[in-house]
């Protein structure tokens, strides 16, 4: 059985965006085309397959040099590639952006090479595919002792002669690649000894997309044409967006392109061009391409059954794309990303493609998957998404074989398409499939889960025996894939609640760039973790389907200041993605909360060392005009007439009165100390009716207020925005610390409407079923 990602309320959230997206221009350049918000709606579908993952290896941590500045960067380790050395030793080879390469063999870890110690320019610390980005072996490296590397070096004003003209536009943080090629004395040594030679210098404008991969292709037999030919993936070097380099057949840049290493016919006497090279004898082209109008072409493979290539190409803001590459092919970068067209001009939409716009010289992808930024993000900015081209599986699983996985190199997330499905010209690419990840104890985990960190920095290889495997710079684990298993996918929310789920928090999917939780609800609205950031998400469950937890707390009581770990979001002009709760006529509130506190904490706010805030904020909805404090809809632990009581408390209108529903029990054996509870509110505001659920069961309670304080005539609330979510405590634009929470909370809802007792009986159990 296999589910949509996120669920009905896709087509609320459409709506939804296309109400608070800006109206764009039109492409300038190109007449009869409009912006396109969402380049690809159609999500992955969650499957029923999954991997089971056994840990191999952890490989040392490293540094990059010189100390980065940029904190994605600063990782366990940056290996991003693992094969094996082809001499049937069975010995698997790791590069480390920071220098060495390992060789692991039998469970057995040697540092074969540090490109670091022998190149007085290595650079790696700027940059995120600079340093040492990649090794690969010569088919003959058993006889002839050959192996390939590529390597970034700081540019030296020329010093050493490119092999090509630089590049266009050069800025500040301008990189060189270097390919190399080394001669090991010894092959079957674990350690390398021998001579080395430099193959081809390519200078690029800056830091980003440089030469990412170098291989050879392992389908070619000797006697082949492709036999011993090395491909090298040339990215754009980050000048794409404003220059015609990728499609400018006279550079290398935004490329891939094929040479023979042993060959000496080329441009610098240190290698040649194949005559069979598609633009060989092409007026003002270079020889040396072998396919163009590339971004940064990251990680390409072979399948080894078909022969044909497949690239995992990185795309701008908007798509991450698998492609089919032949010989001679134009992937249309920067005219195109995807199969919609680019504007250098807007780097933040895509356009659609006119009817009279010819596409027939471009190769379009086989399968893609968009950036979908949250709603309260910049299209900008990094929203941790990136293709991590993999392999098609033809190992000895058979659910799995014949399908090309790949993933998301930041968050972590792993996917299947159906190779059969990939087809070059067709006007559908193939559909994408979510995988599930276990440990070998059988416990659902994402890759989040498994490095501990909301960016993962995914990556694929595989061995002569088609094992597939898994490897992460965030704590340098390599993992095997041991088994398949088919189990449905959890479905934790009941389906009527679906439609009407504006926000919802698992705390299963850490936003990669970090110190924010993603939304799984259709208004996508990221919830940042105030001050505690990535630390705030820890290993707990609230129910058997979940894996971890929100922390909240009180850091200094004893201080007036503003360093309270709680959570929220927060808009002086209210928060747009927020915009069902603006004159909602109902809201529902809910969540699993687990108090570690006997009481309200220490008022860190006033002078008394002795004096308590008067109540233990765990969530609401904030008011149209609310300063960080006052609510729409509130669920919280208050003193009522001297007694801390479970409340719901609500307000209709923005300058009107609040109304609060106190729950009659004692709040502690609601919320007895260390145990996970669920809680929710609801809220009518058409009625004035309010009402506490606990386990899935109504609370008795009582009104506070005699009379109508919320001047109730059938309407809903204020018909403005929301000023955003507060979780843990107030102010969640962190300007005042008042009623924190030690508390840890899982599975926060927010709805557009009153939850029915029969829902909140049946979401309760939904929870503690769902597996």
């Amino acid at each position: 059985m296999e589910t949509s990602r996120l669920w009905g309320g896709l087509a609320v959230g459409a709506m939804l965006a296309a109400l608070l997206t800006p109206t764009l221009p039109a492409n300038a350049a190109i007449p009869g085309s409009e912006p396109v918000p969402d380049p690809i709606p159609e999500q992955p579908v969650r499957s029923s397959l999954g991997l089971v993952l056994e840990e191999v290896t952890q490989l040392p941590k490293t540094e990059p040099y010189p100390a980065p500045t940029d904190q994605r960067l600063v990782r366990h380790n940056r290996i991003n590639f693992i094969g094996e050395v082809p001499d049937g030793s069975g010995r698997m080879y790791v590069p480390d952006l920071n220098g060495p390469m390992y060789l692991l063999d039998h469970g057995q870890q040697h540092e074969y090479l540090n490109l670091r110690d022998h190149f007085v320019d290595f650079w790696s610390g700027a940059g995120l595919g600079s340093g040492a980005g990649f090794i690969t072996f010569h088919p003959e490296f058993e006889k002839n002792g050959l192996f390939y590397t590529t390597h970034t070096e700081r540019f030296d004003g020329f010093a050493k002669t490119p092999t090509f003209p630089s590049q266009t536009n050069p800025g500040s943080g301008r990189t060189v690649s270097v390919v190399t090629e080394w001669h090991a004395t010894d092959p079957s040594a674990d350690t390398f000894e021998g001579t080395s030679r430099e193959v081809m210098r390519i200078d690029f404008a800056g830091q980003i997309h440089a030469i990412q991969q170098i291989d050879f292709n392992p389908t070619a037999d000797p006697g082949d044409e492709d036999y011993g030919l090395l491909y090298i993936a040339s990215g754009d070097g980050g000048n794409g967006v404003k220059s015609d380099d990728p499609q400018n057949l006279g550079n290398p840049f935004g490329k891939i392109l094929r040479i023979d290493p042993l060959a000496r016919d080329g441009r610098n006497g240190a290698y040649g061009v194949p005559d069979s090279n598609p633009f060989v004898d092409r007026e003002g082209a270079i020889g040396e391409i072998w396919a163009y109008g590339m971004r940064d072409p990251h990680r390409f493979s072979w399948d080894v059954e078909t022969g044909r290539l497949l690239l995992g190409h990185i795309g701008q803001h908007a798509i991450e794309a698998v492609y089919d590459v032949r010989a001679g092919d134009n992937l249309g970068w920067s005219e195109i990303e995807g199969r919609l067209l680019y504007d250098n001009t807007d780097e933040c939409a895509l356009y659609t493609v006119p009817d009279d716009y010819d596409m027939s010289g471009y190769t379009l992808p086989v399968a893609s998957f968009d950036h979908d930024p949250p709603a309260n993000y910049s299209c900008s900015s990094d929203s941790g998404h990136a293709i991590s081209g993999g392999v098609v599986y033809r190992g000895r699983f058979d659910d799995l074989r014949g399908k090309y996985v790949f993933g998301d190199l930041v968050n972590g997330e792993v996917y299947w398409t159906d190779a059969r499905q990939m087809r070059r010209g067709s006007s559908t690419e193939a559909t994408l499939h979510q995988m599930q990840l276990f440990d070998t104890s059988g416990k659902r985990l994402s890759m989040q889960d498994f490095v501990d960190d909301p960016r993962v920095d995914l990556r694929f290889g595989t061995d002569s025996r088609r094992n597939l495997y898994l490897l992460a710079k965030a704590n340098g684990k390599i993992w095997k894939v041991v088994n398949t298993v088919q189990r449905p996918w959890p479905s934790e929310v009941v389906p009527s609640l679906r439609e009407d789920l504006v926000s919802y928090y698992d705390f299963e999917h850490p936003f990669a760039p970090g110190a924010r939780e993603e939304d799984q609800g259709f208004s996508r609205t990221l919830l940042n973790q105030v001050n505690g950031g990535n630390a705030m998400q820890v290993t707990d469950s609230a129910y058997p389907a979940s894996d971890n937890a929100l922390q909240t707390k009180q850091v200094s009581p004893e201080v007036n200041g503003n360093d309270d770990w709680k959570a929220g979001t927060w808009n002086q002009n209210g928060v747009a993605s927020l915009a069902p709760f603006a004159g909602a006529e109902q809201i529902t509130v809910a969540g699993w909360f687990k108090v570690d506190m006997d009481g309200p904490a220490l008022n860190s706010v006033t002078a008394d060392p002795t004096d308590r805030f008067n109540a233990i904020g765990l969530a609401g909805v904030l008011s149209g005009n609310s300063d960080g404090h006052g609510v729409r809809a509130l669920l919280e632990l208050i003193n009522v007439d001297g007694t801390l009581r479970l409340v719901a408390l609500g307000r209709r209108l923005d300058e009107g009165a609040s109304q609060t529903f106190a729950a009659s029990a004692d709040w502690q054996s609601l919320l007895p100390r260390g145990q996970w509870v669920h809680l929710a509110a609801t809220f009518d505001y058409t009625t004035g009716k309010m009402a506490l659920y606990r386990n899935g069961k109504a609370v008795e309670g009582f009104y506070t207020s005699a009379g109508d304080p919320w001047q109730v005539d059938g309407s809903g609330t204020s018909d403005t925005l929301p000023r955003g979510i507060k979780v843990g405590g107030s102010f969640p634009q962190d300007t005042v610390e008042r009623n924190p929470c030690d508390c840890r909370m899982d599975s926060l809802m927010f709805l557009d409407r009153a939850i029915t007792p029969d829902e909140a009986r049946a979401q309760y159990q939904r929870f503690v079923t769902a597996r």
